[in-house]
């Protein structure tokens, strides 16, 4: 058996001086070394523009201890002092101060307004976005003073979020947050998963190349350290991901004068309101082309066989609306299922997460809640019936379902077992499908006269691709294996 390329159980090491078999942390991955060895070097040079450091690295990569890692290392070598992470989840800011805590440094929250400024003793502040941008005036003030003297490193967890735009800074008023308070740091490392953003805006510690191509003048925003999914798969650190994509037919109107209704293929359509009505409809549990229905049992029975070798494992459901998810709750309840739904308006939904990821229920049914920072390594099943159609989404969704924990690593082979993902058979979620293992350029292009971030009419928001018919038969599942995708017209699951 092939053994895990990153060990996330402590080494010991009997030749630690003074401390025999004393544990000495986690071994990294090799490409957390690269990562020491290039902000080491942009420490070095110091030069111009070498501040900003974007790392982009598939989920489950381990960015986070990535990011400690290097800062421990840099901080013996006497390079850095303090380390300060933005980040925009209480559940990721959690998980920043216990893998901290795994590695021997004190990570300290700030305080809400009213509270004491931040001891001395800690090695490091955590920060959330919204406190950066509500408290800036003060935070200016107690950080100055927390880090004078101090080589600091600023760290923004996945910064995507940290958007740019310098005609409306209040409307990115995270972003330059964030700019503002880390500009005294010797380095600001960006950490980012899905780097793209559907306003096309550019965001922090993304430095930009200009570009032109066909579609004339754009900037280019390029990672210096990229981590790309199908390297950590090929390594052993994720599990691949293979898709299913129900296919069918769509009713459009309702039969009048004896005449049929109007039909569309939902893999095949390629008027784009129409193929996001089929994607509307599609979802429906309650539809009378079944498409939802059908997904849901497909997902059911996968989940059944997956379990045979790893017992212990649930299912996912992105949902539309709370109504739309618990008509799926339900649905899945019915069949004996235990679920949990969770959403924003939930006052337990942080206790209902820790429960699923504890194993007390089969299926989670959750609408945007289960995206950055939801890490919950059993997740082997993911049913997509949502409308939400950016490429972002779409791959914070499933990759859901990627992450190993230790036990399961020991007993696996590399190629791990992969994880399952459902799905409505919509042109724009199979495009996504097609590439999700691979990094692609984040393109921004100028903004036409007249159109804001998002708009209809701006280039982010015309996602007219090539589409490809799937024949006629729009009534099969289709099935895609990764990380390399086949053609879609090879055969059927």
């Amino acid at each position: 058996m092939a053994p895990p390329s990153f060990d996330l159980g402590l080494r010991r090491d009997a030749g630690l001086p003074g401390v025999p078999g004393a544990a000495r942390g986690p071994e990294p991955r090799a490409w957390q070394l690269r990562l020491i060895q290039l902000l080491r070097a942009r420490l070095v040079a110091a030069s111009p523009g070498g501040q900003d450091v974007l790392l982009h690295a598939g989920p489950g990569a381990g960015k986070t201890l990535g990011a400690l890692l290097a800062f421990q290392q840099l901080q013996r070598e006497g390079r850095l002092e303090r380390f300060v992470v933005f980040c925009h989840r209480s559940a990721i800011a959690r998980q920043w101060i216990g893998a901290a805590a795994r590695l021997g440094l004190v990570l300290q929250e700030w305080e809400t307004p009213g509270g004491p400024p931040p001891a001395a003793t800690g090695q490091g502040l955590l920060l959330s976005y919204q406190a950066a941008a509500l408290h800036r005036r003060r935070l200016e003030r107690e950080l100055a003073g927390h880090l004078h003297g101090r080589r600091w490193l600023a760290i923004g967890d996945e910064v995507h979020h940290l958007g740019l735009d310098p005609l409306e800074p209040e409307a990115t008023a995270w972003g330059h947050a964030f700019s503002s308070l880390s500009g005294g740091a010797q380095l600001r490392l960006g950490l980012t998963g899905t780097p793209f953003r559907a306003d096309n805006l550019g965001f922090c510690s993304g430095r930009r190349v200009r570009m032109h191509d066909q579609h004339g003048p754009a900037e280019r925003i390029i990672p210096d350290l990229c981590v790309e999914p199908r390297a950590l798969i090929a390594a052993g650190d994720v599990r691949p991901l293979e898709f299913r994509f129900q296919d069918g037919w769509v009713e459009h109107g309702r039969p009048e004068g004896g005449r049929d209704t109007e039909t569309s293929p939902l893999s095949a359509e390629q008027r784009e309101s129409w193929r996001a009505r089929n994607l509307r409809r599609a979802i429906r549990p309650g539809d009378r082309g079944g498409i939802a229905l059908r997904l849901l049992l497909q997902a059911r029975r996968r989940l059944e066989r997956v379990r045979l070798e790893h017992p212990g494992a649930g299912g996912l459901v992105v949902a539309r609306d709370i109504d739309h998810a618990g008509c799926i709750a339900d649905l899945l309840a019915t069949e004996g299922d235990r679920v949990h739904l969770v959403h924003s308006q939930d006052p337990e939904a942080a206790q209902r997460l820790a429960a699923f990821q504890a194993g007390e229920a089969d299926w989670l049914v959750s609408i945007d809640m289960c995206a950055e920072g939801f890490d919950a390594p059993r997740l082997r099943v993911v049913a997509y019936l949502t409308t939400v159609v950016t490429r972002s989404r779409f791959v914070q969704a499933i990759t859901r379902a990627v992450r190993m924990d230790g036990d399961r690593s020991g007993q696996e082979t590399i190629p791990r077992r992969p994880s399952y993902v459902f799905a409505p058979a919509d042109p724009l979620l199979i495009s996504y499908a097609r590439a999700w293992t691979v990094s692609e350029p984040y393109v921004i292009r100028p903004r036409p006269m007249g159109t804001v971030p998002g708009s209809a009419g701006s280039p982010a928001s015309d996602q007219r691709l090539p589409l490809q018919a799937i024949a006629d038969d729009a009534g099969r599942m289709l099935s895609v294996s990764g990380p390399v995708l086949p053609s879609f017209g090879r055969g059927s699951a």
